[in-house]
């Protein structure tokens, strides 16, 4: 398979109803402002990798541009929309459904707008959840508020329930904002309705607070996150200098990709140590942690560690093996680990030691989002409708170098975008903290 077949997007069929905001697209002078069909995104990103290719500038692979189409595939004011958030908390999350509310009744006369209720569980009977009629009233103020207005939960269920209730219901599209858990369930609700040769429409809107999905310049609610990172971090060094050998421990969110716990440091440039998954570290032997973090505080009198909850997973002797209910391994916590095995170094070295341990998680993703993601958020929305009723699916809606683009579900869900060690992030954070490139 070619790198361009893996970023074909799907579609249910020709277009061939002229879009309502037509007038809008071609009373611009530019195709900045819509999607002409021959367009394309480049994939690569940097001309050193476009010419070891070995393919012409004509010839590159290129993602499909997201935006507005003169012709669509769904007539507006005979479709009904579902709208299903799933996993964890993220801010912007309410931005998104009320951005989609919005555009679909707006600009493309979409009446039955429904909201399911706590993820994928809202679809099946037996649980027993009400569905929302997601009205401009209703949804014109939760943009305003932090987590998600459906609800939400982790785990999957039968992809074969979730379309019989979309068939039963009359959807002929299902906006699916979650990370990459729930981008796998959406492609398996997918698969069932192009099984069953129906026309519905299934695009996602990627959420990951991690900032861990790839192809994607960013996940939407990730700069709130890092932002409301950086008062914790500030707040650990106010605790350690107040206080005699002080150490602020912070710890972060960051399963397996360490961009909260590095652009909060960078944001906040309060911290000596960041721990992250990507970059392995030593608690003994020669340039461990542990005894650069001693000398540091006797001879500086404080420190302040930054740890993404992913970090040092090696070291923990007893792994939980167990899964969440989405599937994902659950971690040890290096936090409360970490601590007690600072105590005890400084308890061995017969060091004083005043350390305040902090985590802002459930805080953090909890908030409303900032202006700019809040931008951010809606304009993800606002793509994600324009991908539907062009009869896109099985996709996802991100921004890529500066455009917003289809990507397939496939791809998006195909590895983890996470902290190069060998990369300019991460040396920044090392000129930024001063610590040593590796501890082991």
């Amino acid at each position: 398979m070619t790198t361009e077949d893996t970023l074909t997007i799907k579609s249910l069929g020709s277009c061939r109803i002229d879009s309502p905001i037509r007038d809008m697209i071609e009373s611009r002078n530019t195709s900045a402002h819509y999607v002409d069909v021959e367009d394309r995104v480049f994939f690569y990103d940097t001309k050193h990798l476009a010419e070891g290719s070995g393919l012409g500038l004509r010839e590159l692979p290129g993602f499909e541009p997201a935006g507005p189409r003169k012709q669509i595939f769904f007539d507006g004011s005979k479709m009904r929309v579902g709208i299903v958030t799933c996993g964890g908390l993220c801010p912007g999350i309410n931005d998104v459904i009320r951005g989609i509310v919005m555009e679909l009744t707006f600009h493309y006369g979409v009446e039955r707008i429904y909201g399911f209720r706590n993820g994928y569980q809202g679809f099946i009977p037996s649980h027993g959840h009400d569905v929302v009629d997601l009205s401009p009233t209703l949804v014109s103020n939760i943009n305003q508020e932090g987590g998600t207005i459906l609800g939400t939960s982790r785990g999957g269920q039968d992809s074969e329930e979730i379309v019989d209730c979309l068939e039963r219901m009359n959807i002929n599209a299902l906006f699916v904002i979650g990370g990459d858990g729930t981008l796998k369930g959406a492609m398996e609700i997918a698969d069932v309705i192009a099984s069953r040769e129906q026309k519905i429409s299934v695009v996602g809107i990627p959420k990951t607070i991690d900032n861990d999905i790839p192809y994607i310049d960013q996940s939407f609610g990730f700069q709130t996150a890092f932002a409301e990172a950086t008062k914790s971090i500030r707040s650990g060094h106010v605790e350690a200098k107040a206080s005699p050998n002080g150490v602020g421990l912070v710890r972060l969110m960051g399963r397996h990709s360490g961009f909260i716990a590095c652009y909060a440091s960078l944001a906040k440039p309060d911290a000596n140590y960041v721990l992250i998954p990507e970059v392995p570290f030593a608690l003994e032997g020669p340039n461990n942690f542990l005894d650069h973090l001693l000398n540091r505080v006797k001879q500086a009198g404080h420190a302040v560690i930054v740890v993404a909850e992913g970090a040092g997973q090696d070291l923990l002797t007893a792994k939980d093996s167990a899964t969440d209910a989405s599937g994902n391994q659950r971690l040890g916590d290096i936090g409360f680990f970490l601590k007690d095995k600072i105590v005890g170094h400084f308890n061995d070295a017969r060091v004083d030691l005043n350390l305040k341990y902090i985590d802002p998680s459930y805080h953090i993703r909890s908030v409303e989002a900032n202006p700019y993601d809040s931008v951010y958020c809606l304009r993800l929305a606002q793509h994600a409708v324009h991908a539907a009723m062009a009869g896109r699916t099985q996709m996802v809606v991100g921004r890529w170098h500066g455009r917003y683009i289809h990507i397939p579900m496939a791809l998006a869900v195909s590895h983890r975008n996470q902290v190069r060690p060998d990369g300019d992030l991460w040396m920044s954070v090392l000129e930024a903290t001063g610590q040593p490139a590796r501890f082991c």
